[in-house]
């Protein structure tokens, strides 16, 4: 089935607001997205469900386990989500959430240069696939000659990454 797109441009504030995970352990959840990735609890709901933010957003993140503690990760091939990208502002920041991973022993499924963007790519305590990336500026992005993106996937130099001076934020 296809359909055409509207007619009208969205307008370009229009953002994606935040991600709500199914969590087996919310305990085992928040050390992952609060002690590693940096997010702020906000909220909490005893021991079922917490919503984590930064910059002091009402939450970014969602976590419960209304209908899955002690649940299993979906199966390989089954539908869902394939992963929640977390998008920071700038690459020094990036670098510093690639030292916080790596300090936690989490390993990498990869790390790619997409022109567009960096990216790293680790699986969260629930098996859910976690992007962890930066956009360079669009005057930066690759393009065709008739000004199309022309995204790629490329390794992504961790060590050449882990050069990058830390941020003054």
């Amino acid at each position: 089935m296809t359909t055409k797109a509207p007619s009208s441009a969205w307008d370009s504030n229009v953002r994606i607001g935040h991600v709500h995970l199914k969590v087996s352990d919310l305990e085992r959840s928040l050390v992952f997205y609060r002690d590693v990735l940096g997010f702020e609890i906000t909220q909490r709901f005893g021991t079922q469900a917490a919503f984590l933010s930064t910059g002091g957003y009402h939450h970014h993140i969602g976590l419960n386990s209304w209908e899955s503690a002690g649940g299993q990760p979906p199966p390989a091939g089954a539908t869902g989500l394939y992963h929640t990208a977390i998008l920071y502002p700038t690459r020094a920041l990036l670098a510093e959430a690639l030292r916080r991973v790596l300090a936690a022993g989490i390993k990498f499924e990869g790390a790619s240069d997409h022109g567009v963007s960096e990216a790293l790519y680790l699986r969260d305590p629930d098996n859910n696939g976690v992007e962890l990336y930066w956009d360079r500026p669009p005057e930066q992005w690759p393009r065709t000659a008739n000004g199309e993106l022309a995204m790629f996937t490329r390794h992504l130099d961790l060590e050449g990454l882990l050069t990058e001076p830390p941020s003054l934020s």
